[in-house]
């Protein structure tokens, strides 16, 4: 597992949709470990404080990693990264 200094700085190109690149970045904390399955990502408006981005963005990039299988949402409850067994293959 690599540490979370391995894990490089958010930085968007300007060739990229900026919540892609938010959950590109989110995707590299999970696989990296800083995130770990089972736990509970932080809330839409602590993720857009601690990458300065809209909350709107956010929620688009979390619909992404939904998309892409590496959480899921429980209504009321929070998004919660799923197991690894479930990630889609690399």
């Amino acid at each position: 597992m690599a540490a979370e200094q391995d894990i490089p700085p958010f930085e968007p190109g300007p060739a990229q949709y900026t919540y892609v690149a938010l959950a590109d970045h989110i995707a590299l904390r999970i696989s990296g470990g800083d995130l770990n399955p089972g736990a509970r990502l932080p809330g839409e408006r602590d993720l857009a404080a601690e990458y300065g981005v809209a909350v709107g963005t956010v929620r688009r990039a979390v619909a992404e990693l939904r998309d892409r299988g590496l959480v899921v949402t429980l209504p009321a409850k929070g998004t919660f990264i799923t197991e690894r067994e479930n990630w889609p293959a690399d």
